[in-house]
């Protein structure tokens, strides 16, 4: 019997607190098929649509996103936090649970005009894609697709991004 995406995510009771289920993910890339299934899952969203970039957040939207780029012959562009690119970068802030945060994206990365997918492994309270969606949207690049593994719905990260193209691989209800 063929197993699901959902079946290779190894759930954590309790973690990092009480009351909290953790969806460890690094249990899909362990393991060739679940891995494979992830990618295939990904590339599946993204088979009938025009685009020409994929960008993806470190660390997991690297894991997921160049792997994608490759299949469709397409440039990576990676969002990095602030001060890891060497080269002249703009930037964007979001909040965390607790505190906030920076990433940076090479300025000349993405040209006017260029259609981006943006690639991550979660989609929780929305807060780092919609960073990213302004850093792209800076450099005059559009967002046409938005592609996660999986998405704590519970979160409301598709609410924080609604008018875009949210897709999940798998959707898990709670927090």
């Amino acid at each position: 019997m063929m197993k699901r995406l959902e079946d290779y995510v190894i759930s954590i009771p309790d973690f990092p607190e009480p009351g909290i289920i953790f969806r460890d993910i690094t249990s899909i890339l362990q393991d060739g098929d679940g891995l494979a299934l992830a990618i295939d899952s990904l590339r599946a969203m993204v088979k009938d649509l025009d685009f020409d970039l994929v960008v993806g957040p470190e660390s997991r939207g690297f894991i997921f996103g160049v792997p994608l780029a490759y299949l469709y012959h397409k440039g990576f562009v990676p969002v990095r936090k602030k001060g890891k690119l060497p080269r002249e970068t703009v930037s964007a802030s979001y909040e965390l649970e607790y505190g906030s945060a920076e990433i940076e994206i090479h300025k000349d990365a993405i040209k006017p005009g260029q259609k981006v997918v943006i690639v991550d492994d979660l989609i929780a309270t929305g807060g780092t894609t919609e960073a990213i969606i302004q850093l792209v949207k800076e450099l005059g690049g559009e967002v046409v697709k938005l592609c996660f593994v999986m998405e704590l719905a519970g979160l409301k990260g598709r609410e924080k991004l609604k008018g875009y193209d949210v897709e999940s691989a798998i959707i898990y209800e709670g927090k």
